[in-house]
């Protein structure tokens, strides 16, 4: 039993080795590994990177979700050509596409 305000013995011995060995420069290096490089060591550097997609890969995904998002747009825009208010809003406002979608009724043709 200890008494009051005593300190066990293996905390004097744990307290007492932090002092008898010297950190080596192998030791003082393993503790901070960025701060020494072997010059005999490969160059090597990090690539710029955010969650593991570099610039070049993050390209060829935007330029891939760009060519489906163009299909995909274009597919809906003459999906939706037949519905009035699309073709009159957005596809009667494209210079070359205006005389094609245009649905006026001849008045010689018009039975009312």
């Amino acid at each position: 039993m200890l008494a009051e305000g005593s300190v066990p013995q293996t905390w004097f011995w744990v307290l007492s080795l932090g002092t008898v060995f010297s950190q080596t420069l192998r030791r003082a290096a393993a503790q901070n590994a960025a701060a020494y490089r072997s010059p005999f060591a490969p160059k090597y550097h990090t690539p710029l990177h955010w969650q593991g997609l570099t610039p070049s890969e993050a390209t060829k995904y935007a330029q891939v979700a760009g060519t489906f998002g163009v299909a995909a747009g274009t597919f809906a825009l003459f999906f939706f050509g037949e519905v009035p208010r699309v073709r009159r809003d957005i596809l009667q406002k494209v210079p070359f596409l205006d005389e094609y979608f245009d649905r006026t009724i001849a008045p010689e043709d018009n039975p009312f």
